[in-house]
């Protein structure tokens, strides 16, 4: 696989603005030769509304949900008009499952190094945001629901304000919850 001279050559390493860098190279990281956001769709996934987040940059986003329900900072889901009708009896879970499309992710890094790792990890062992097909995944609980408005209110988000929603499903303890699931060598509370 071809790894460019410079990760910030690619736009997909570059903030919006161009001029900062959101994503940088490390060592042992390796890209796919072909960047999936330059491939033709073949899913069709739209996007149903949007996040409204109190995280603006990067930096200051929480790193997964239990940083962000920490935070003691709420969340807004924002449901387009014609996709609302599809929120009805969804009060009744207490938890919801939130399917993100995480749009400023690189697609075509499939090797990466974490911070906190010794060493290289292949994109599928990780829940890191670049990937390539960049969904993010948030057991969030459901505050208030206004269907007509198109508004739930979630108790904590981890991704930045803006960020697509492509899906929403309840959260099942009794099917979604393995208590005995681990990561070996991972130590979780």
């Amino acid at each position: 696989m071809a790894q460019p001279q410079s990760a910030c050559a690619s736009p997909l390493f570059r903030g919006l603005t161009g001029t900062k860098p959101m994503f940088e190279m490390r060592e042992g990281e390796k890209l796919l030769e072909t960047d999936p956001a330059d491939l033709p769709p073949d899913g069709h996934v739209v996007f149903i509304g949007h996040i409204v987040s109190p995280w603006t940059s990067r930096e200051d986003c929480p790193k997964n949900m239990r940083t962000a329900r920490d935070t003691g900072r709420t969340a807004t889901i924002l449901i387009d008009e014609n996709y609302r009708p599809g929120l009805q009896n969804l009060d009744r879970a207490s938890h919801l499952v939130v399917l993100s499309w995480l749009d400023h992710a690189p697609r075509n890094l499939i090797v990466q190094k974490p911070r906190h790792a010794a060493e290289p990890k292949g994109v599928f062992s990780l829940r890191s945001p670049a990937r390539p097909n960049p969904v993010g995944l948030h057991v969030a609980k459901l505050v208030t629901l206004d269907i007509e408005a198109g508004r739930i209110e979630i108790d904590a988000i981890d991704v930045l304000d803006g960020t697509p929603v492509i899906d929403i499903k309840p959260y099942y303890a009794s099917t979604d919850a393995f208590p005995e699931a681990v990561i070996a060598g991972r130590d979780e509370e």
